[in-house]
């Protein structure tokens, strides 16, 4: 028993953990996203995994996986070069457990409409527990896309890619029931700028083109789980770029001619590790057309974005609801936090940005549904909606995290605290598949490429046509710009924001609360907030804001 005779003082006015919660069920404006876009909550599977990402449990495990960050074994006791990655348990467990979510098979094994919708759903209550088992999930989901290339390849592969278990030893493939999939395709040289790639592949017999086999030699900068079972990367042939599936280990239970050669000193995403790598007689198959690697594999990119923006309202979310939770349970100079007007006036504007981002991201992942299920007016708005809500979304949770922190005071500044951790992955899903003027670029192109998706946007915007004048005022600024024959390259973030404020404010006030819809339109539309948060128009109904994060406090 300790010693209270030399007891300095008891610890009080500490709010503690926002812990035990459902980040699904308690999330009025998630659950409100799902019913208006999807089909809510059927057979109450967010509801499982809302409870199991607001557990102590995965608590735990994320702060123990981030804590003993990931090391690289080259090579064995005896001298053998092994190239293999040590993951804290930890990790693996999480790993079992966003497996068992269907975070990465759901879009797939149910074959439904709105099967893609509800995957997104999960993906985003994931991204509230632990982003580094969010990356090798999605990478999963999205490799299908790309393995859809070649119907040999994804009959081999696909039942062991969307199998919900989980198996983290270092075998060949054909000796696992559940298979990881990867991605390594940046090199030092070019970064996004995919046309720099260097690494060389040639055909291992006179067979070539797609489905044959072939040797890479070359390197990449970023290889993000280079424990993958599968992963796709680019090679240059005759015919330019093409794309390639490898791999990680052989039959006969060796390394696929690759060394790892350092971990990546990450500033967040620590738990999940990403390597430089070099390809010393890789062995790949060709997939889909030779020349054609960088379309091939940015169809999984597409997917990959989204999941960005999914992750980055997330992370926004749950960096909003801790704020909630600390200052409702902080006293300061005689009076809760919570209750104190300029505090209210923070959560508030933390809470209608975190709302929003949600709304935009989801809306763009029903978009993305209905076009799988051939919506060709869908499928214009998600190629368009996608990169979007990508660039809008990392934009903004940054700093929805910096200003949730300082909420916190210095508690939150400390690397137990999870505002901590969310402050360093914060920024990584604006550099992840692309960075903002690589999507801004992107976006000019898909306008320029495919008229049907400036018709999806100003249908889109024309959906709330009425509903509220500042929105009416910038669909008819963007439907005038998006007339011109091109939009200057130096503009291209302007009109990509004014996109993002616009399609947001169309779907809050088509399906979100009146008090969410016309603050946000005020504020961020209309002109009548301030530049940092805290700064809503005067009359914002604040409190029915923040009622809709408060269940989770």
């Amino acid at each position: 028993m300790p010693d209270d005779s030399y007891a300095t003082h008891e610890v009080l006015n500490q709010p503690g953990d926002l812990a035990g919660y459902n980040a699904y069920a308690d999330d009025a404006a998630l659950a409100g996203a799902a019913a208006a876009l999807g089909a809510g909550d059927v057979g109450g599977r967010f509801a499982d995994c809302g409870a199991l990402v607001g557990s102590r449990r995965v608590q735990a495990l994320a702060s123990a996986a981030n804590r003993h960050v990931p090391e690289l074994r080259t090579h064995d006791r005896y001298g053998n070069r092994i190239d293999e990655v040590e993951f804290h348990p930890a990790w693996h467990e999480l790993m079992g457990l966003i497996r068992g979510s269907e975070v990465h098979s759901l879009a797939w094994r149910e074959r439904r409409r709105g099967a893609q919708f509800d995957r997104a759903v999960l993906s985003y209550l994931w991204n509230q527990g632990e982003n580094g088992v969010c990356c090798p999930a999605s990478m999963t989901f999205a490799g299908i896309a790309a393995l859809r290339h070649d119907p040999a390849l994804l009959a081999r592969y696909q039942e062991r890619i969307l199998a919900t278990g989980y198996d983290p030893r270092p075998l060949p493939p054909a000796a696992k029931p559940a298979l990881v999939v990867a991605m390594a395709m940046t090199e030092k040289q070019g970064g996004s700028d995919l046309r720099q790639t260097q690494t060389v592949a040639r055909p291992e017999s006179a067979a070539a083109g797609p489905g044959a086999d072939y040797r890479l030699t070359g390197h990449k900068w970023f290889f993000s789980v280079p424990i993958a079972d599968l992963f796709l990367t680019l090679a240059c042939t005759e015919k330019g770029v093409s794309c390639f599936l490898a791999e990680g280990w052989l039959a006969d239970g060796n390394r696929n001619h690759l060394l790892l050669q350092r971990l990546k000193e990450k500033c967040g995403n620590r738990s999940n590790a990403s390597a430089e790598v070099e390809f010393r007689g890789l062995r790949a198959v060709m997939l889909g057309e030779e020349g054609r690697g960088i379309a091939t594999i940015l169809e999984m990119a597409h997917l990959t974005r989204l999941e960005c923006a999914l992750s980055s309202a997330a992370i926004a979310r749950q960096a909003a609801a801790q704020a909630v939770h600390h200052t409702a349970h902080r006293r300061a100079f005689q009076r809760v936090l919570a209750d104190q007007p300029m505090m209210q006036g923070v959560l508030a504007d933390l809470a209608l940005e975190s709302e929003a981002l949600t709304w935009l991201a989801l809306r763009v992942a029903a978009a993305l549904d209905a076009g799988e299920a051939g919506d060709e007016a869908a499928r214009a708005l998600s190629r368009i909606g996608v990169p979007v809500a990508k660039y809008w979304a990392c934009k903004r949770a940054p700093g929805v995290v910096a200003e949730a922190l300082e909420c916190h005071g210095g508690n939150g500044f400390i690397e137990d605290h999870p505002l901590a951790r969310l402050h360093r992955e914060a920024p990584l899903n604006g550099v992840w598949e692309g960075a903002g003027n690589v999507i801004c670029l992107d976006v000019m192109r898909a306008l320029g490429r495919e008229p049907a998706c400036r018709d999806a946007v100003l249908a889109e915007l024309g959906a709330a046509r009425g509903a509220d004048p500042r929105l009416d005022a910038m669909a008819a600024r963007l439907a005038e710009a998006l007339a011109r024959p091109a939009l200057p390259e130096g503009e291209a973030r302007r009109w990509v924001e004014t996109m993002a404020l616009a399609l947001t404010a169309s779907v809050l006030l088509r399906h979100a609360p009146t008090a969410v819809a016309e603050a946000y339109c005020r504020a961020r539309l209309g002109g009548e907030g301030g530049l940092a948060y805290g700064t809503l128009p005067a009359g914002t109904d604040t409190g029915a804001i923040i009622a809709r994060l408060a269940a989770q406090s």
